[in-house]
This record gives structure tokens, C-alpha cells and sequence, in this order.
């Protein structure tokens, strides 16, 4: 006689088929979003120009707060350029998880929470952060955290909620904020060795316009620039190598620091691998490896590796990152040699020999993806896995 097919095979299965579920990408697209609701159109539009919609779909985590095409022409009669367009609506889209319901549950009725606008570092003060205070009548206030505490707008409706990655909610109208309407200069106005200057980075901004390199780096912001930064003391006890470096070898090294595309923190950790700079000129390559362990992010060159240490800017299309290390191209200067593999020790005689020690793998210069253990399940793909489970499933339920 057959035997009752156990309680944990009957609920083993579709826990199994949820865990399967819960590893897909939580990858989202706002312009996909907004797309089905045409009375979001205008709003869409300009995320899409100024480019937030991009970072939007990188964050792990974001609220938007949409406004319709109404709100969106009251903000457009102001004739404001496309970049302060931008501050005003990177004030819309909250760094945080607010869906519908959580609305009516904050903490002693209201929040003040971060927004991107506040997260470029163009905010001053607390011009970057949002009111959120849960109002009589279940309704829920919105307002600039630098408007005086006016609340401008009120929540209308969820247009979209995923838990706990995106939600966009609809908002009465475009939130107020003098700060960020102030007149903001384009990407060909910003002056990056003075930002270089202020951050610390102020002898690399010597370095560049004593060299001319300046205006290459300059000649690329508009289209996407990302830039590497060393430190003003790593510079300092590098210049003994650098002053010994012709010309147009100190214009190449420099430009080494430079990759003519904007890669965002994001951007680097998901797209490791080798990366073009603005020194690379056909077989000269100039080039090196993107890698990151866990938050942290290298830049691997053949002849040193250099490590990310913080985030000077960050507003596209430009970024600079500061570096803790000067990085080194193969091309000028010398290859970091790789240690030799130990030699075996000799058998010792009759019988007396032990096993040699396992010797230590050769350096490898190439970076891929990392292969799981193959004696794990990491090491299996998902089709092995499932059907593994489900033989070990029919073989308890034929019990």
C-alpha cells in the first residue's frame, strides 16, 4: 500500500519555486511605467531629457513622484533651463520606499526624507529634502523641506508600487523650491579643475592645466565624462616619477584619468571589465579593468591596482571619483612582475618522500566572472537545481 506522501515534500516543492522566483532582477524602466498613462506624458518626456530616468532604473530603491501633463506646463511657463528642469524635478524622485500605505504610517505623522536632488550634492543645506506629513482627512501632504514648511502638494493616487524597490505616486502639482529653480549652468559652464580644486584633488588641477590636458577633459563633459582622481598627497610623492616623463608622456598619463562616457558608482560595479580612457589612441590602448568586491571598486591596470575611495560629483553627464593611487599605464612605465611558481621539493629516499606542496597559482591578469563552487549548489545552474529538487520530489511522493 502506497504511504502518505509526507508534509515537507508537499510544501518543499512550491517554497522551492518561490525562492527560484525571489532571484530575479529587480530591474525596472520608468519610462515603461509612465508610458501606460498618457496623462504623464510631458513628465516622462523630461525625465527622459535630462536623463534621471537612467538613474532612476539603476536605484535599488526609489520613490517618483509623478505630476501630470497640467502640473508640468505650469512648470515649463517658467521657461527655466533644461538643467534647472532637472534640480526641480530630481526633487520629485525620493531616494527612499514610499508606497500608498506607508503614507498613513509614518512615524509622529511626518518625514523628512532625502531626495536626488540632495544626493548630486548640488543642494545646499537642507534644500534637498522633502516634508511628508500625513494630514486630516487621510490625506498627505508634500513640500520642499526650504519652502518654509509649505506644504505644495497633496498625494493623489499610486500609479505604480513594486515592494520594496519602486513606487510612483501622483502628486496635485510640481513641488516649490527656490534652490531648485535658481539659474544652474550647463555641463560646458562647469569648470572642473575648480571643482577638482575644491576637493581635494587641487594638485592634479595643476597638473592638467599646466599640461593642456585640461582641455581635453573639458572637450568631453557634454558628451559623458567620468573622471579618476588622486588625492593632492598621492599626487605630491608622485611628482619625483611624473617629472621625469616627457611632454606628451605626462599628457598621456593624465588623460589615463579620463573615460569619455559617464559611469555612475552603479554603473562601474555592474559593467566590470576592461574600459577604454581618453589617452587610448588605436594599438596604444591605454586601457584598464573595472572590478569590485562586494561595495568596493578597483581600477586594475598591468602595472598597479587602485582603489576608489569617494565621490567628488556625481551629476550626469559628469562624474569624478577620488582614487588612492596615481594609475599607471602599461605603456608607460613597467609591468609588475608576477612571482614565480615554487619549485617542488625533492623526494626523499625510500619511501620517506612526502606529498609536494601545492604551488601557488600564476598571477592572472585577465578578470571575468567568478566561477561558483562546483561542489555546492552555487555551482549548478538553475535548470540542474530544479531538476535535482523535483527527483528528489517524485521519488518521496512515489514512497
Amino acid at each position: 500500500m502506497r504511504q502518505a506522501t509526507p508534509l515537507t515534500a508537499v510544501i518543499a516543492l512550491p517554497l522551492f519555486l518561490l525562492f527560484l522566483s525571489s532571484t530575479g532582477s529587480h530591474a525596472h524602466n520608468i519610462t515603461t511605467i509612465l508610458a501606460t498613462n498618457p496623462e504623464f506624458s510631458t513628465f516622462n518626456h523630461y525625465l527622459t531629457l535630462t536623463h534621471l530616468a537612467s538613474e532612476i532604473n539603476r536605484r535599488l530603491t526609489i520613490t517618483v513622484l509623478a505630476v501630470d501633463n497640467a502640473a508640468m506646463s505650469s512648470l515649463l511657463s517658467k521657461h527655466l533651463s533644461l538643467y534647472t528642469i532637472k534640480n526641480v524635478l530630481s526633487l520629485h524622485i525620493l531616494v527612499d520606499y514610499f508606497g500608498s500605505k506607508k503614507l498613513h504610517q509614518i512615524t509622529n505623522g511626518t518625514a523628512l526624507t532625502a531626495t536626488m536632488y540632495q544626493a548630486t550634492g548640488a543642494a545646499p543645506g537642507s534644500s534637498g529634502y522633502v516634508n511628508i506629513t500625513d494630514l486630516k482627512g487621510g490625506k498627505v501632504g508634500f513640500g520642499a523641506a526650504d519652502n518654509g514648511g509649505t506644504l505644495d502638494a497633496v498625494y493623489v493616487k499610486a500609479v505604480h508600487e513594486k515592494p520594496y524597490n519602486i513606487s510612483v505616486l501622483q502628486i496635485s502639482q510640481v513641488l516649490t523650491s527656490d534652490e531648485a529653480e535658481a539659474p544652474t549652468p550647463g555641463p560646458s559652464d562647469l569648470n572642473l579643475t575648480a571643482i577638482l580644486s575644491k576637493q581635494g584633488c587641487k594638485a592634479f588641477a595643476n597638473l592638467l592645466l599646466s599640461s593642456g590636458a585640461d582641455k581635453t577633459f573639458q572637450e568631453n563633459v557634454d558628451g559623458g565624462l567620468t573622471v579618476f582622481c588622486p588625492t593632492d598627497t598621492v599626487i605630491n610623492g608622485f611628482m619625483p616619477k611624473y617629472k621625469n616623463l616627457t611632454a606628451p608622456q605626462k599628457v598621456s598619463l593624465l588623460l589615463y584619468h579620463g573615460i569619455p562616457v559617464y559611469q555612475s558608482m552603479q554603473m562601474l560595479k555592474s559593467s566590470n571589465g576592461v574600459v577604454n580612457t581618453l589617452a587610448t589612441d588605436g594599438a596604444n590602448k591605454y586601457d584598464f579593468t573595472v572590478q569590485n568586491d562586494g561595495e568596493e571598486v578597483t581600477l586594475k591596470t598591468k602595472v598597479v591596482t587602485v582603489k576608489i575611495t569617494g565621490t567628488v560629483k556625481d551629476e550626469e553627464p559628469l562624474v569624478v571619483y577620488k582614487i588612492d593611487k596615481v594609475l599607471l599605464p602599461r605603456e608607460l612605465f613597467k609591468v609588475a612582475p608576477t612571482a614565480p611558481a615554487p619549485k617542488a621539493p625533492k623526494a626523499k629516499a625510500k619511501g620517506k618522500a612526502e606529498a609536494p606542496a601545492e604551488a601557488d597559482a600564476p598571477a592572472d591578469d585577465t578578470v571575468g566572472d567568478q566561477t561558483a563552487d562546483n561542489n555546492g549548489v552555487g555551482g549548478m545552474d538553475g535548470g540542474r537545481l530544479v531538476m535535482v529538487f523535483l527527483s528528489f520530489c517524485m521519488g518521496v511522493l512515489v514512497l
